[in-house]
């Protein structure tokens, strides 16, 4: 660190800036020689600043993490702005990784503390939002520097939008575009240190992909996550009116002045909004009167850029095209974008609820109103809720039938439960019920319409395509229903459905541009309509905006929605009553079992297993579970849409599950088609839910079955070529001594044939006719001796002849003798049954 200090004097010191340039000694050796200043103006790109640059990517492959930041703490505090513009976006590439995704950068997705505590510390202390990489921003951004951002890296629609010479209408864009020259290869935007580095922040989450071997890094752990977290803390503050203060040096300026961006020609569609600060200003009469107005362009730009970044991949008319079975995804989000995108959602909300009561009610609207209370107001429906209505909608309808999906889920939860997030929130002691929803948030839920009624609708689909005897789709179900069965939370959706679908009031000067042409049949001087009226042309302004003027509402309390919901119930009903066989099942079997069995060495039923969820993985306490989150859930969705247990009980004997005579469950639905059993749509749903199953049977080599977890892998190969090679030498004679008619060649056929071959059946006819035409003759098999089972039941007969002084030999031999007999008995009644039968 001196070493390095000594070369920044050195460098820093005027008469050697003018004769001489600095040569790191890590570089190659190179004599440091004097350039006169005419050769300096010669060549521009030799001047400082790209030494200064070159030092520092020596260092970054040279010295270690912890001194590299420590240098450039000290480059940040001792260079000025127009020196350090240069490096800032290498040092941001290098942080952050290369938008193509090569370059990795600090891997800020994969640091936790836990593992590196370090480089974790040293990371965070450096890119918190007071730490020294804010203050390299805000020291370029008061000389209004520009950074050129390739257009080609913005989400899908976005980049679309800009390269047919059209403006996205997210502010963020504006005034940005700049036009590549003759020859040039692309568009750019110009954008601020802030806006750059904000840029580069949010599309790590997309373009870095995790290293091998760090799948299982839990993600709220990792130093992104916290990050996200401190940034949004920081410039969506919950607590006071102003933003924190920001750090300069003592006489310095003000080192993060309002963006300035000149005015450009471009071409845009729909209605352009001005910035929320520049609104303000053009409304108040000192600038100065409030400190927060010079701050807000912060948090306003940090919203917009996590908000375009990580949600705007699908364009109202992408996610309509999108709704077209052969459709190809354009964006796949993962689980970890799923999880901070409901970070910022949990934040949001907060944000937008820490108004104090008065500045709530938009009639106390005045000029005197903070700039930060009014994008308080203006966050959630101005920014965030198209974008993230339709990243849910592509969500729903394309993320895998799997359990992951409960990210996407919590999600969507979190965003329609604002009050869960309100600090007047009060702590419910555990006797009382559940906190009724208050009627403070009616008008979010209308003019969140759509993000209730719409995406439940999908989520039934959802549901009804997934095994719900799984503990963790059961959970799944079990969560949105107790989230929807809060009170009063059904009234009010209700109430916003009858809103959407009364008749519209025609009012001519405040008709939404949207969802009804201009009219001027009404006069200008009218009165203004009733309160209802007002709200029901907000919802429709809002189901419009989302779903698009020729949109078709389906009612969630209408009647195709209930009878989602009833088939819903159905399938839960089954699912209780499948998780309950499945444990009398594992109860019945595990008393059965021998005392050996629970050391891991008795055989197990492949035949008779049931593979179609994870009950049997997980044990006896998951299916007590699942038995309590589907009682739940059923519970809730019988309050929420008022049905009976008169209607369970016949939807459940309508569906066919009742048990026959013989306490069996019945085959699943299905028709005799030429080749055989065909499944119809309903025992397609009994099947994956788990309701009915076929049983399935071994039909095949029982010597080629896969080698199973109670056998010695290596010995059952052994065994199986040795037993191999003996049917070919002896298949004459095995066969000569199997066709013989007397009590020589039953034995031999008892041995020899495999058993139960003619007792087993077919029940598909293509089978029929390939086993028809396998040949199979006597043999012998030699593959139960691979088992533990076996080997463990000679050992402990050895060793309790051992105990009465009797050597392995005579032990083996009364073996042999005792195995004999019980042939000779085994054939004598098999004989005799065959006889019976016949």
């Amino acid at each position: 660190m001196t070493t390095f200090r000594r070369r920044v004097a050195e460098w820093r010191s005027p008469s050697l800036r003018r004769a001489t340039l600095w040569v790191p000694q890590w570089f190659p050796k190179v004599a440091v020689v004097n350039v006169p200043q005419e050769a300096a103006m010669a060549f521009p790109h030799l001047q400082q600043p790209s030494f200064l640059l070159a030092s520092l990517k020596a260092d970054s492959v040279n010295k270690p993490f912890a001194q590299r930041c420590q240098d450039l703490v000290k480059v940040i505090e001792d260079f000025p702005a127009k020196e350090l513009h240069a490096i800032f976006p290498w040092l941001v590439e290098s942080i952050f990784g290369s938008l193509d995704g090569v370059l990795v950068g600090w891997n800020l997705r994969c640091l936790q503390g836990r593992v590196s505590p370090v480089e974790y510390s040293i990371a965070m202390e450096f890119l918190d939002p007071g730490g020294p990489m804010m203050k390299l921003v805000y020291k370029l951004q008061a000389e209004d520097y520009k950074f050129d951002f390739p257009v080609s890296y913005l989400p899908g629609p976005v980049k679309a939008s800009i390269q047919e010479r059209v403006l996205p209408d997210s502010p963020l864009y504006h005034n940005k575009v700049q036009f590549p020259p003759t020859g040039g290869l692309g568009l750019n935007l110009a954008l601020n240190p802030f806006e750059y580095y904000m840029f580069f922040f949010a599309l790590s989450l997309l373009t870095q992909k995790p290293l091998p071997g760090t799948l299982h890094i839990r993600t709220s752990d990792c130093a992104y996550f916290i990050l996200v977290d401190r940034y949004l803390s920081w410039f969506l503050p919950t607590e006071g009116s102003v933003l924190p203060a920001l750090s300069s040096s003592p006489g310095g300026p003000n080192p993060s002045p309002a963006p300035r961006t000149p005015t450009m020609p471009f071409a845009s569609y729909g209605l352009h909004h001005t910035s929320l600060l520049k609104r303000h200003i053009s409304h108040q009469t000192s600038v100065n009167a409030d400190p927060a107005s010079h701050e807000i362009w912060r948090s306003e730009t940090l919203l917009q850029v996590f908000v375009e970044m990580w949600l705007h991949h699908y364009s109202l008319e992408m996610y309509q095209k999108m709704q077209s079975p052969h459709a190809k995804e354009s964006f796949t989000p993962t689980e970890e974008h799923v999880l901070v995108v409901r970070l910022l959602l949990k934040h949001l909300h907060a944000f937008s609820n820490s108004l104090k009561p008065e500045q709530v009610s938009p009639s106390t609207h005045s000029h005197a109103t903070s700039p930060l209370e009014e994008f308080k107001r203006a966050a959630v429906p101005r920014f965030v809720q198209q974008k993230l209505y339709l990243f849910l909608q592509h969500c729903f309808g394309h993320w895998p039938l799997d359990a992951s999906f409960r990210a996407v889920l919590e999600m969507w939860l979190s965003y329609l439960q604002p009050w869960r997030y309100a600090p007047e929130k009060q702590a419910q002691s555990s006797d009382c019920l559940a906190r009724c929803v208050s009627e403070r948030w009616a008008p979010f839920v209308q003019e969140n319409l759509l993000m209730y009624t719409k995406l439940f609708v999908g989520f039934l689909s959802r549901a009804l395509r997934t095994d719900l005897v799984s503990p963790k789709n059961a959970l799944m179900v079990f969560r949105v229903a107790k989230v929807f069965a809060q009170p009063n939370l059904a009234e009010m959706i209700q109430k916003g459905e009858q809103l959407f679908l009364e008749p519209e009031l025609v009012i001519p000067h405040r008709q939404h541009r949207l969802f009804t042409a201009p009219t001027f049949t009404g006069s200008f001087l009218s009165s203004w309509p009733p309160a209802v009226t007002d709200a029901s042309f907000k919802v429709k302004s809002h189901v419009y905006s989302l779903e698009g003027q020729d949109c078709k509402y389906t009612p969630m309390f209408g009647p195709e929605v209930r009878t989602l919901v009833l088939r819903l119930a159905q399938l839960i009903t089954q699912a209780k009553q499948t998780a309950k066989s499945i444990s009398d099942q594992c109860g019945e079997s595990t008393a059965g079992r021998p005392f050996l069995s629970w050391l891991g060495f008795c055989s197990t039923d492949t035949n008779g297993s049931y593979a179609a969820n994870d009950l049997d993985e997980i044990g006896q306490d998951s299916v007590r579970k699942t038995d309590e989150y589907l009682e739940k859930a059923l519970e809730y969705l019988c309050q929420m849409f008022r049905l009976s247990e008169a209607q369970l009980t016949q939807l459940t004997l309508a569906l066919g599950t009742t048990q026959d005579e013989n306490g069996k469950k019945q085959l699943p639905d299905c028709v005799v088609g030429e080749d055989g059993l065909i499944l119809t749509p309903l025992g397609r749903y009994q099947i994956i839910n788990g309701l009915r199953r076929f049983d399935i049977e071994y039909q095949g080599d029982s010597e080629l079955q896969p080698i199973r977890s109670y056998e010695i892998a290596s010995l059952v190969r052994v065994l199986f070529r040795l037993s191999s090679a003996i049917n070919r030498r002896f298949a004459g004679p095995m066969a000569a001594l199997c066709s013989r008619a007397d009590f020589l060649g039953s034995f031999c056929r008892y041995h020899l044939a495999e058993p139960g071959l003619a007792d087993r059946h077919l029940l598909s006819p293509v089978a029929r006719g390939c086993a028809a035409r396998r040949p199979r003759g006597p043999r012998l098999s030699l593959r139960f001796l691979g088992s533990y089972r076996t080997l463990l039941s000679l050992l402990l007969a050895f060793f309790v002849a051992s105990l009465f002084c009797i050597g392995p030999l005579p032990c083996a031999l009364l073996l042999v003798l005792g195995y004999l007999l019980y042939a000779v008995a085994m054939t004598l009644l098999t004989e005799r049954s065959k006889l019976h039968h016949l």
